[in-house]
């Protein structure tokens, strides 16, 4: 089951556990039941510490795996065979329920244990998704830590009745008590304080008591990092204040163009950033979005959604971009529900389905690239009357003979019944006629979006969003300094993004001592 190298590393990672723990596997007859059940075996006939349970005659999912301190009711539980990208989330649970102590921060784990209600987290997951690990291993590690909760990772691909009948048509999708609690990527600190009611208000006290900032960088992807890393080491009080460290980054697959670095994953640059970040004096806020910049006197103030109210001297916007939307009937409606803007991620569930991608540059064909081989057949919606990908691709592409790409097609609307997308509807633009494509998922990969909608009225902006700066990252706001995709910067690339977050953060450095 497990590869020589793998295996090695897990037995290293074994020797960490603490205290016994025991496996509790449910299994039938199928093929899946006796992938975990070796799965289940191997691992522990690796540590005398851990102790294994077969059950062939049990109700509920099947296969699964409870994973639990010995002597105790076992509350984390994959449903599945926890490989893939979850292979990490079963390592980490072992460890954790054997008492190897967690990275989180104590006031989070303090946060966590003082949770009274039952929490029962279900989380809806493929092995492809690499967004859906943060989710798994936020809510085993709460399971863990706390009596009252419970949480169960579910792999749709081995479940797929179970997840037609939720409707679920996007990963990670998280349930709570058998309500729908959220979709995407979610940190530790985001779920807890979803399910901590009194965290807000909390929050909010705790932000708005510190001090005046010398830089407040709003953002945290690759050029708030940059910025960051750049203000600290001149020696000024320097904060960031994100949704998510990481950004955009943190749903990229792969990246082979970071100059020195041949390939790595999104999710690895974007934990490599903030370990850097960390090395410095910085005061990082996550899961914090902000509202409004707003100018007081000499003192720029940056409102939060959670009420909060930020101060600074100055203040670099790095709040990135996102995804574009098609904008047509249907599309917000059917938001995963069959429109799905990851093809890494949710292609699994769409498995033998036919499908569309909407665009014909790199990340579209990409994307077509990669459904081709779970889907039934893709079909590539182009606006123009010629891709924009790079050649290689495009020739990839049409030599698969399940992929079929159609220029000139402007989509017009997203066609939808019981709940869940069933086709889309496009004109083609040199006949102006109409056509209805009968599909099951949904794909938008159509360009970036500027996150710049909270600084209208606030300083100036583009006819597209960006904010208009200079060539030292000035803002038209004296003292409010951006950089990244969120700016009129061009080619919106990682490399570039972090070289314009160090530009503006040099700039912030040189108004201070202009302005003090």
């Amino acid at each position: 089951m497990l590869e020589a190298t793998m295996k090695q590393q897990l037995g290293a990672y074994l020797e960490k556990i603490v205290t016994p723990i025991a496996l509790t596997v449910s299994t039938n007859s199928n093929e899946k039941s006796q992938e975990l059940e070796s799965l289940a075996r191997e691992i522990s006939e690796m540590s005398e510490k851990i102790s294994l349970t077969v059950n062939s005659n049990d109700s509920g999912r099947v296969p699964r795996m409870v994973v639990g301190p010995q002597g105790e009711q076992g509350r984390v539980t994959f449903a599945g065979v926890p490989m893939g990208h979850e292979f990490t989330s079963l390592v980490l649970a072992l460890l954790q329920a054997g008492g190897h102590p967690s990275k989180a921060s104590q006031e989070l784990l303090s946060q966590i244990k003082g949770l009274s209600k039952p929490l029962r987290f279900e989380a809806y997951v493929s092995l492809s998704c690499h967004n859906c690990p943060d989710v798994v291993q936020a809510i085993n590690l709460m399971a863990v830590l706390n009596p009252n909760i419970e949480a169960t990772m579910v792999d749709g691909g081995v479940f797929p009745q179970e997840v037609e009948e939720l409707g679920i048509m996007a990963v990670p999708t998280l349930y709570l008590n058998g309500e729908p609690l959220g979709n995407g990527r979610m940190s530790l600190e985001e779920i807890v304080n979803k399910v901590d009611d009194d965290a807000d208000a909390r929050i909010a006290q705790e932000l708005n008591a510190k001090a005046p900032y010398d830089v407040l960088v709003v953002g945290g992807g690759p050029a708030g990092a940059s910025a960051a890393i750049y203000a600290a080491r001149k020696g000024i009080r320097t904060g960031i204040v994100a949704e998510r460290f990481g950004g955009q980054v943190m749903d990229t697959l792969s990246i082979e163009n970071f100059i020195s670095v041949k390939e790595t994953e999104g999710p690895k640059l974007a934990m490599a950033l903030e370990e850097h970040v960390k090395q410095y004096d910085v005061d990082l806020m996550t899961n914090q979005r902000a509202t409004a910049l707003r100018e007081v006197g000499s003192v720029k103030e940056v409102e939060l959604a959670c009420g909060a109210v930020l101060k600074a001297k100055t203040v670099i916007l790095a709040t990135g971009a996102r995804w574009r939307e098609m904008n047509v009937p249907g599309e917000t409606q059917y938001k995963t529900k069959g429109v799905a803007f990851c093809p890494h991620c949710d292609g699994p569930l769409f498995k033998g389905k036919p499908v569309a991608v909407i665009g014909g540059g790199n990340s579209g064909i990409e994307a077509a690239i990669d459904l081709a081989g779970i889907t039934r057949d893709v079909t590539v919606l182009e606006f123009a009357d010629s891709l924009r990908a790079d050649d290689v691709l495009v020739k990839k592409a049409e030599s698969l003979p399940n992929v079929k790409i159609v220029k000139s097609a402007m989509t017009t609307e997203v066609l939808g019944a019981d709940g869940k997308v069933v086709g889309l509807q496009y004109k083609d633009r040199t006949s102006d006629e109409s056509h209805v494509l009968d599909v099951d998922g949904i794909f938008v990969q159509i360009g970036l979006v500027p996150n710049s909608e909270f600084l209208k009225g606030a300083l100036e902006l583009t006819a597209r969003g960006e904010v208009v700066i200079d060539a030292h990252g000035q803002t038209s706001l004296p003292g409010v300094f951006a950089a990244g995709d969120v700016t009129t910067t061009p080619y919106k690339q990682i490399i570039i993004s972090m070289g314009t977050g160090a530009t503006a953060a040099l700039g912030a450095f040189d108004y201070l001592i202009r302005n003090s």
